[in-house]
């Protein structure tokens, strides 16, 4: 794969996106090749968490626009053109994006699936569609209202002005920021910490907080209960609160 990079960080899995003549704007290879690192990712039973990052100039710059040029209407509708790219927000297991410099539309809309974001102080998001005659179409839309609320989103899709990585943690958008130089090795340590706890926990946390965005609310707290309380037939939950009570590090065997 040459789209993609990877790396091993103990039980973290690091994905680096790799079109930096193209400022890894995605295309069908890349999609691709991210989709297999996926499959991987999901069945490997060592891996507790996975990063996706690009470089320091660009995350993911978009889509890429040669390669989307010419199709017609009915090319991109029978084809179901960027599906490809929806395994990323399928993925049962925690993602987060470590985000520098640009993250505009296909970009933006990578890092919207990811779990959560931490972003450099020179990271600039944005759905810059409408310059192009068509509205995003991955997602952007309908994850950007959720995350940053309508009057935001709707400024950022009519206009297709960038927000600083500043305005989109005021915003919500973004979790964390911190220096460029210190974003891999901050993202590498929380991404260690979710994989110290019980691969079980963290796949329903992520699956119940994300049922807040599919449902509504009586809907989703019921979702929340009945995962709690399942979550008292693991060993897991056994070890955790043996080990709080009796004042010692939790061993977790994902079972």
């Amino acid at each position: 794969m040459n789209t993609v990079i990877t790396e091993r960080h103990d039980k973290v899995l690091l994905v680096r996106l790799n079109r930096p003549e193209a400022l890894n704007a995605i295309n069908e290879q890349l999609a691709d090749d991210l989709n297999e690192v996926l499959a991987t990712y999901e069945k490997d039973e060592t891996l507790g968490c996975m990063v996706l990052t690009g470089s320091e100039k660009a995350f993911a710059a978009g889509a890429d626009i040669k390669e989307m040029q010419f199709k017609t209407y009915a090319e991109a509708y029978f084809e179901d053109f960027i599906c490809k790219w929806d395994p990323l927000a399928r993925t049962r297991k925690p993602i987060i994006a470590a985000v520098a410099g640009f993250a505009l539309g296909g970009g933006c809309e990578f890092a919207m699936m990811c779990d959560f974001i931490l972003a450099a102080e020179n990271a600039k998001f944005g759905q810059p569609e409408i310059k192009l005659g068509i509205i995003p179409g991955a997602g952007g839309t309908q994850r950007l209202p959720r995350a940053v609320g309508k009057a935001k989103a709707m400024a950022l899709a009519l206009t297709g002005r960038m927000m600083d990585v500043n305005e989109a943690e005021r915003a919500g958008l973004v979790s964390r920021v911190v220096p460029l130089d210190k974003l891999m090795e901050e993202t590498l340590a929380a991404a260690l910490m979710i994989c110290e706890y019980s691969q079980l926990a963290v796949m329903a946390a992520k699956e119940s907080v994300n049922r807040a965005f599919e449902g509504g609310l009586a809907d989703g707290v019921m979702f929340e209960r009945r995962l709690f309380h399942a979550l008292f037939a693991t060993q897991d939950q056994k070890e955790g609160m043996d080990a709080f009570v009796n004042k010692r590090k939790a061993s977790f065997k994902n079972a």
